[in-house]
């Protein structure tokens, strides 16, 4: 199995144990130069926040998109825009990513801005 295989299947099985639990959940992908980062329903339909290195108020304050301070930025700014839909409680899913680097450094900014999780 190749990496991206094997992240696909964790990712699977983390999705899989959110579903059962009917959760909302805040699911985070990374590439090489950006990082995304999305509320879900609990039913998993329906998108309720997002926020990523693309948007054009991150790039303004962060030059590189791929770096642990954009990280943070976002994940700061997903828990502000969960807190204004009233979302308080989420279920991580880190899409299959190790829990370091970039992935902690969105987690730990989020729980700073008021995510529950």
């Amino acid at each position: 199995m190749d990496k991206n295989i094997s992240r696909l299947r964790r990712s699977r099985q983390t999705r899989a144990r959110i579903a059962q639990l009917k959760a909302v959940r805040l699911s985070v992908h990374r590439s090489n130069s950006h990082i995304y980062a999305q509320v879900y329903s609990g039913c998993g339909t329906r998108v309720l926040a997002a926020a990523s290195t693309v948007e054009e108020s991150v790039r303004k304050e962060v030059s590189n998109g791929g770096n642990v301070n954009a990280a943070s930025l976002v994940g700061k700014l997903i828990a502000e825009r969960a807190r204004a839909q009233g979302i308080e409680q989420v279920a991580f899913d880190r899409g299959g990513f190790k829990y370091h680097g970039r992935i902690k450094a969105l987690a730990e900014a989020a729980r700073e801005g008021g995510l529950k999780f």
